[in-house]
């Protein structure tokens, strides 16, 4: 009986030890596989931030080139205008009577349109509800008539910024050069890289020579 005793406690202890060398390569196993998720996860933080400030870096290189190439390109037009001989002031004065001509008759039939869509009696602007078109057809026509009206009072409305823009290069001597001759004249036209008088005085606002311009519009 204490033999029989003795290999079955023999036994147990060996059972015993067996799951606890089990149960400690089992955690061994476990630690060994999040210590190398762990890793893998620095790793890919690492990876993806450095990426991040990588593209970041670079992004900023791409903006901090594009401005010295735009300084530069403004350097280098600022030379070459210094060098181009512009209109007289004479002339300069017969271009700002002309724009102002302009923008008055533009202001005149910007006014008369607005008088157009303008309801005398109530002196509000004409909308689908007003009483002059009860018929749903007579509605659409004024509907199309109005919005004709609103798209040219529209583009008159930008053409007054145009020659806004011509009186201000006008004051700082730079009216009637044509931007694409400042730096390489292509001499296209005979007053290059000015513009001619004829097309200055058809266009008053316009910073191209004809050629030029219908280079542009081709393409």
């Amino acid at each position: 009986m204490a033999k029989a005793k003795k290999i079955s406690a023999k036994k147990s202890s060996k059972t015993i030890r067996k799951k606890h060398t089990a149960a400690a390569k089992t955690v061994k196993k476990s630690t060994a596989r999040k210590t190398s998720l762990n890793k893998k996860l620095l790793t890919t933080k690492k990876t993806k931030y450095g990426k991040k400030s990588t593209m970041v870096k670079s992004g900023r290189r791409k903006k901090e080139t594009e401005i010295i190439e735009v300084e530069s390109s403004a350097a280098a037009r600022a030379k070459a205008l210094e060098k181009i001989k512009g209109y007289s002031k004479k002339d300069l004065e017969h271009f700002r009577t002309i724009i102002i001509e302009r923008q008055n008759e533009i202001i005149e039939q910007l006014q008369n349109l607005k008088d157009q869509m303008m309801d005398p009696t109530t002196g509000e602007y004409i909308n689908e509800n007003s009483p002059y078109s009860l018929h749903m057809a007579e509605q659409g026509t004024d509907a199309m008539e109005r919005e004709k009206t609103f798209l040219y009072a529209q583009r008159e409305n930008k053409f007054l910024g145009y020659l806004e823009e011509a009186l201000k290069r006008i004051d700082a001597g730079t009216y009637g050069i044509c931007i694409e001759c400042i730096e390489k004249p292509q001499h296209l036209c005979e007053t290059c890289p000015l513009i001619p008088k004829a097309r200055l005085e058809a266009v008053p606002h316009s910073q191209l020579c004809l050629p030029i311009k219908q280079k542009q519009e081709k393409k």
